[in-house]
């Protein structure tokens, strides 16, 4: 009796594993969280990183939708090559360089978003009132080879002045700079934001001279100064969209929540590295220009940019002006 017991409970068993095996799907339980997908994303130190702050800490505290590891640079130089060679799924950059970058790798390259508006301006211990006045004089800047220098050289040619014969320009780092004008060995420079909110706080004579976004825009009003963008790797981009629209949805809340929180925001600058100091960071935002544009917006602006680059050197932009698969689309 006994015996039979046994049996008939082990079949009872048998019968009940049965029906939950065919109750079971095999698909994944909408439940359960989608894999997260490894990207490597490079920032430049400055305006061109500033918007990216918020999503670098979320994802430092691991609630961002995918696992971000950042690495943050100091000039585009340092990046130029590992973009190049696919280290970095994603980065921010140089609208110019992103143009030098498709050309370079025939394509490989296309930017998802414009981050950072003009964020340029001159910076004098003499009295500069207009372009104008720059004529004879020495003007330093930072980023050759970069939008500061075309910038540069755009608004000095829309003025009548020839770069070498009427405006002599000398390239130097941005501390070397920022240092000289603050201590008045230097007389003019040109400098990005948040150096120009550093330099003026540490000079007793220094002054901004000129909006370079203005004198631009007294050129050529048809055209809106773009530095800085969000580029992503096309056969990444190919292989992982949802990837790459996760970031970008993540990359414009943190955008949004800069401009609401610029407090909070400009302590996580310092945080991040993206600028030394926190106080530096708040003061200089307004000036900073921080964006986010995508989708048609985008390529407006960014193709109207960089044809002026392209009419006033070729080189600028890579020596071509990007097609239409430059524009990454959701």
């Amino acid at each position: 009796m006994k015996k039979l017991l046994v049996l008939l409970l082990a079949a009872a068993m048998l019968m009940l594993a049965a029906c939950t095996a065919d109750n079971t799907s095999t698909e994944p339980s909408d439940d359960l969280p989608a894999e997260k997908i490894d990207l490597s994303v490079a920032v430049l130190s400055g305006p061109t990183g500033m918007g990216a702050v918020k999503v670098m800490q979320d994802a430092q505290d691991g609630t961002t939708a995918n696992n971000y590891t950042f690495t943050v640079a100091s000039s585009p130089d340092e990046l130029t090559p590992s973009i190049i060679n696919g280290e970095f799924q994603i980065a921010c950059v140089p609208t110019n360089l992103a143009a030098v970058l498709y050309n370079k790798t025939q394509g490989g390259i296309k930017v998802a978003a414009l981050n950072t508006l003009g964020v340029l301006y001159i910076l004098s211990n003499e009295e500069i009132a207009s372009v104008a006045d720059l004529r004879g004089k020495t003007v330093y800047a930072t980023n050759q080879g970069s939008t500061p220098e075309y910038i540069l050289n755009y608004v000095l040619t829309g003025n009548g002045l020839t770069v070498g014969e009427d405006v002599t320009v000398e390239f130097t780092d941005a501390d070397t700079l920022s240092a000289g004008l603050a201590s008045g060995d230097i007389a003019i420079g040109m400098l990005p934001e948040p150096k120009v909110t550093a330099t003026l706080s540490a000079g007793e004579n220094v002054k901004i001279a000129l909006d370079m976004t203005e004198e631009w825009n007294k050129i050529d009003n048809a055209s809106e100064v773009v530095q800085g963008c969000v580029v992503v790797n096309s056969a990444f981009a190919a292989e992982h969209p949802d990837a790459v629209n996760a970031f970008l949805s993540e990359y414009q809340a943190s955008v949004a929540y800069i401009e609401s929180n610029p407090e909070d925001a400009a302590g996580l600058c310092e945080t991040h590295g993206i600028i030394p100091k926190a106080a530096v960071a708040k003061k200089a935002y307004p000036n900073c220009n921080i964006t986010y544009v995508d989708g048609d917006k985008m390529k407006s602006l960014l193709q109207t940019f960089l044809n002026v680059l392209y009419e006033a050197n070729p080189q600028s932009v890579g020596g071509a002006l990007p097609g239409d698969d430059f524009f990454y689309e959701k």
